[in-house]
């Protein structure tokens, strides 16, 4: 398989290979850790999380067509302001469906991914009768187009270099909330002690209903971000769901660093694969990896122990 290689051209594949799976670790980890704040604050397993990722894509294709059509004067900044937007819908949806469903399943996890994946059927088909069956791409800025020369044989586009900057302002703004926020400080305490942390006066569903939107609305940045790399339709959520799922459990329930690393070790193995595998293989001895490693470790790279 190497012998038709030279060691430059080896370097040159690894390389790029590994900054095509730093993209997809970008995409995996804005729509891991929407999941991961989810599943660990509340336990509720959110079959839905894909459909929240495509609602911010949609609000990203029309603020393209929107500024193209209407502002085209401030269409090189629509970007950020589809951002803004994607978060803000998939967020507020993800609050209306923890009013709505979610709060009634608590302690009840079969029963959430149930109602969840029936929820995902009904937004798929709403996004079905919406924008239609096909898939719908976005217009680029013009300075998100193109590439920058590394090397010679070694390119990086700049739209991956976006993606990569969004993914780390994220990932760095999530920490902070978590960690030296007021709020962070309930989230944490009610996942810690959710019976203490009633009785020393925190509003426990109003944290649970916040925490749910914010990690909905991290979904719909990630839906944004995905625009730059692939197509929309109403099943690509589908696509990406399962990953999902295996880098929180990989990487431990509630865990932000093991959800980070999961992310990049998953990300990085299946793009080195892909190039001298099949996709399909690649993911499937990815899983496999995956699965030899949590017979080993069940508990997931990294754990945080909480009282319930």
């Amino acid at each position: 398989m190497f012998g038709d290689y030279s060691l430059g051209d080896l370097g040159a594949i690894f390389a790029m290979q590994g900054f095509a799976g730093l993209i997809l670790f970008s995409v995996y980890l804005l729509m891991a850790l929407g999941l991961a704040i989810i599943f660990g604050q509340m336990g509720v397993i959110n079959m839905a999380h894909g459909e929240f990722m495509i609602l911010g894509a949609y609000v990203t294709y029309l603020c393209s067509t929107f500024f193209q059509s209407y502002l085209p004067s401030l269409f090189p900044i629509y970007f950020f302001v589809a951002m803004g937007l994607a978060f803000l819908a998939s967020g507020a949806l993800g609050m209306l469906v923890e009013w709505g469903l979610i709060r009634f399943l608590y302690k009840r996890p079969l029963d959430t991914l149930l109602a969840t994946w029936g929820l995902s059927l009904i937004l798929q088909q709403a996004y079905r009768s919406i924008f239609g069956a096909r898939e719908v791409g976005v217009e680029l800025p013009a300075w998100l187009i193109g590439s920058v020369q590394v090397t010679d044989t070694i390119e990086v586009p700049i739209n991956g270099l976006f993606v990569m900057a969004v993914t780390l302002l994220i990932t760095g703004a999530v920490a902070l909330l978590i960690f030296r926020s007021r709020f962070g400080q309930q989230m944490r305490a009610v996942m810690a002690n959710r019976a203490m942390a009633g009785a020393v006066g925190i509003d426990t569903d109003k944290v649970d209903r916040t925490t749910f939107g914010l990690g909905c609305g991290i979904a719909g940045v990630a839906g944004s971000a995905f625009t730059m790399i692939g197509s929309t339709g109403p099943t690509s959520g589908q696509l990406y769901i399962v990953d999902t799922f295996l880098i929180v459990v990989f990487g431990g329930a509630a865990s932000l660093v093991g959800t980070i690393a999961s992310a990049f070790s998953i990300s990085q193995t299946q793009s080195t694969l892909e190039f001298f595998l099949s996709g399909s293989m690649a993911k499937v001895l990815t899983l496999l990896a995956v699965v030899g490693i949590l017979m080993l470790r069940p508990q997931g790279l990294f754990t945080l122990k909480v009282r319930r």
